[in-house]
């Protein structure tokens, strides 16, 4: 057997591996399945090996992509192919892929989100066309299959083959929702609260729980790239900051827009919704945001914590763990759903509610 195949393969942020691999180990601690990280600065991945083959599927089962923070994708590895020759790349794929005796709904050919693997786009588009053609010569594409074929080409010449379970994974290759631009947006950061309500919701969640007629807050909403998302959805807007608005939003006639400090404001009455991405200690942050969660002042919280450069995971867990604590000594408890989103960079989006 491949001894890749015990392993897993993280796609992640370039610079955030270590964190990755953290994030990793302490659900293997959790589970005892003594696995142990093997990571690269830069390289936007992380392989997570095994044991033995139980220990990983024991992994599997219990971790899903959507429950990780710095993870954008896990995929269960099933080998590592070095010397893939450039004339006859699929020469070497192809008995790799029979040895899984599985056939797959779909397969994609990636590279993570780094640098040099960037260079590689245009080898994954052209040997993907390739490798699916090939697969349905041999009856390996299933429509009704739970599983989907990934290879990661690392370089031009290494690969690893390795498949997802659709229901259990993130559904963009490389885990990255490419989104675009509205050019009616105010400032970039509009998509960030975008990909938020993409990958930190479902779509049964966004149709619930954003409905037009609803009230929100945004703090610190200047320019009002977070409250363009809001007034797109026909959701009524008080944004909170001293710093000016855009004027196409205040012409919406749904913003309300409201000079002053977002950690000292207060709503009269409880909103829908709050998000927050404002630019402070991650502590600071998250003590504001458990206040409006514990007092009840929103139903629904989207916010964005900025890291600190070292212990940036532990950071993540005190933050996580303030909230909670907070909320539980109002006698309530929290849902919360955190994620390092593509559009981040030293920060995490965090989706908490009060079930």
């Amino acid at each position: 057997m491949n001894a890749s195949a015990r392993s897993i393969l993280a796609y992640c942020r370039p610079g955030f591996e270590s964190e990755c691999a953290q994030e990793l180990a302490a659900r293997d601690a959790e589970l005892a399945t003594a696995g142990f990280a093997r990571s690269q600065r830069d390289s936007g991945f992380v392989e997570f090996v095994f044991p033995d083959p139980a220990a990983r599927a024991r992994f599997a089962a219990s971790v899903r992509w959507q429950d990780l923070v710095f993870a954008r994708q896990l995929l269960q590895v099933g080998a590592r192919i070095d010397g893939l020759p450039r004339e006859d790349r699929l020469g070497l794929l192809m008995p790799a892929i029979r040895a899984t005796g599985r056939r797959h709904r779909d397969a994609w050919i990636e590279a993570p989100d780094n640098d040099a693997a960037r260079e590689l786009a245009g080898l994954c588009r052209s040997l993907n066309n390739a490798l699916i053609a090939a697969m349905k010569r041999e009856s390996l594409i299933d429509a009704e299959s739970p599983t989907r074929l990934h290879v990661c080409l690392i370089d031009a010449q290494t690969a690893f083959v390795a498949e997802a379970d659709i229901a259990r994974s993130s559904g963009w290759p490389g885990g990255i929702p490419r989104l675009r631009f509205p050019s009616a947006a105010p400032s970039r950061s509009t998509l960030k609260l975008e990909e938020a309500l993409l990958t930190l919701l479902d779509a049964g969640e966004r149709e619930r729980w954003l409905k037009p007629g609803m009230s929100a807050v945004d703090l610190g909403a200047s320019p009002g790239g977070w409250t363009w998302q809001l007034v797109r959805r026909s959701i009524s807007v008080t944004a909170v900051d001293n710093g000016p608005m855009d004027q196409g939003l205040i012409d919406s006639g749904l913003v309300t827009h409201l000079r002053a400090d977002g950690f000292r404001y207060q709503p009269q009455d409880p909103v829908d919704w709050m998000v927050c991405d404002m630019v402070e200690q991650p502590r600071k942050v998250a003590a504001r945001m458990a206040e409006w969660l514990a007092d009840g002042w929103c139903r629904f919280a989207i916010f964005n914590l900025k890291l600190p450069m070292k212990k940036r995971y532990d950071e993540v867990c005190l933050c996580r763990t303030l909230v909670q604590e907070t909320v539980s000594a109002a006698g309530k408890r929290v849902e919360w759903r955190a994620r390092q989103l593509y559009h981040d960079r030293e920060e995490i989006t965090v989706f908490a509610r009060i079930p």
